[in-house]
């Protein structure tokens, strides 16, 4: 393994192609403004360096990054990459992640647009996320003590588990398939539309809306705060822990709570509401 220390690189495409190469307090900056450091590489380790240039790790395999910062002129850090150990690390950069496969991130911060999109195999621990349209279209994602602050996050995603986590976010899991969500605290607005086969478990849910057009929901020993209109055309297995404000035209299955303040049934229903 070449070890390179302390080293400044801006030009383009400046380890391009490199396999075993370790990366030690380097930045990534520089007037010359290069793209794609590290791009078609395998075998990589970086440890607390500095990346303020675009693109560093495009089709890179099997990569270490350890203590480093990207910054938000460090867009679309890692596209069509696989095999990624990502620790302690500030990934503020648009686009981070893209298309890639076999990620796991622990410990870091996560301020990035669009982060995610259509990669696989991501475990995600002990971190926080910033960013619109988190994670579309991923799939087996496994988050534990995550918290999320965006818009539009986790649509389209399939095969998923999500435990302690605090998820503050609005049209989550739209067309979701396939979910736990496990001991966390979910706010936001209309929330899990159109999914499929997703269950919650002892979580706390707010938000107004919510859970609209599901097939195959679960509620397990939940909460719901501010959820007016829910359940619309779902078919639904929910025991619940708290009131729930309004519930409209559930399709089918049962609800069971304390207590509700409205019941909207204009459409045809076989669903069983009742309060304890």
């Amino acid at each position: 393994m070449e070890v390179i220390k302390n080293k400044t690189f801006d030009e383009e495409r400046a380890l391009y192609g490199s396999d075993g190469v370790t990366a030690v307090n380097c930045r990534f900056d520089g007037p010359q403004d290069g793209e794609s450091a590290f791009k078609e590489s395998r075998n990589i380790e970086t440890d607390g360096c500095y990346f303020n240039l675009r693109y560093p790790f495009w089709h890179t395999h099997t990569l270490k990054i350890n203590s480093c910062e990207m910054t938000s002129l460090c867009r679309a850090a890692l596209w069509y990459s696989t095999d990624i150990e990502i620790k302690n690390t500030k990934m503020h950069g648009i686009k981070a992640l893209r298309e890639c496969d076999r990620i796991s991130i622990s410990d870091s911060s996560i301020i990035s647009p669009e982060y995610g999109w259509f990669s696989k195999n991501i475990n995600i621990t002990d971190s926080s996320a910033e960013g619109e349209y988190f994670m579309m279209k991923a799939e087996n994602l496994t988050f534990n003590n995550v918290t999320l602050k965006g818009k539009y996050s986790f649509q389209y995603i399939k095969n998923c588990i999500f435990q302690n986590c605090n998820f503050d976010t609005k049209d989550a899991f739209w067309h979701g398939e396939n979910i736990v969500v496990k001991d966390s605290i979910i706010n936001g607005e209309y929330l899990a539309w159109y999914s499929k086969n997703l269950t919650f478990i002892n979580c706390k849910i707010s938000g107004t809306q919510p859970l609209c057009y599901c097939e195959g929901l679960k509620l397990i020993n939940c909460t719901m705060d501010g959820a007016d209109l829910s359940f619309e055309k779902s078919d639904v297995e929910a025991q619940l822990l708290s009131p729930v404000i309004s519930i409209k035209n559930p399709k089918s299955g049962f609800i069971k709570a304390p207590s509700y303040g409205e019941l909207i049934m204009t459409e045809k229903s076989t669903c069983e509401i009742t309060a304890y």
